[in-house]
């Protein structure tokens, strides 16, 4: 333990403009390893760093580990107000609802990230769908309808 004027904890050791670099690249990339982010303090601020002096650093910056929330880059919550304001005027037996269900290629997601404390950690991705199966499906309020499987095998764009 270190004291320093009187204040007791362990010595700062990246500067203020060294942390504030590190909270605009978990900005941008919350899903980022230690040793991305090492490595790129060594790179652009010169500054050879162990992990644990990273993780002290953000904790007191209170920014800590989480599992990432995915949303769609494509979200629009003007155009979703808009949407539900529409479909209000319609009862629950005048609605149905055709669905398609794709088998997902799921693309290489880490599931942890870092934001600050009291926020949620959020990552926006487009969704890639590469499928081999399509499931169509009619739902009303009663249950299934009918539905459809179909096979089919698609190709790069």
């Amino acid at each position: 333990m270190h004291y320093t004027n009187g204040v007791r904890g362990r010595l700062c050791l990246l500067h203020f403009n060294d942390i504030n670099y590190l909270r605009q690249i978990i900005r941008a990339c919350p899903d980022w390893f230690f040793n991305e982010l090492l490595e790129l303090l060594q790179t652009n601020r010169f500054i050879l760093a162990h992990y644990s002096m990273i993780h002290w650093e953000l904790e007191r910056a209170h920014i800590l580990t989480k599992k990432l929330k995915k949303i769609a880059a494509e979200c629009n919550e003007n155009l979703h107000a808009d949407y539900i304001r529409h479909m209000a005027q319609y009862s629950l037996e005048q609605l149905g609802f055709l669905d398609e269900v794709l088998k997902d290629e799921r693309t290489s997601a880490r599931s942890q990230g870092w934001s600050r404390t009291g926020t949620c950690a959020v990552k926006k991705g487009v969704f890639v769908h590469s499928c081999c199966f399509s499931a169509k499906g009619l739902l009303i309020i009663d249950g299934m309808v009918s539905n459809t499987v179909v096979q089919y095998f698609s190709f790069p764009h």
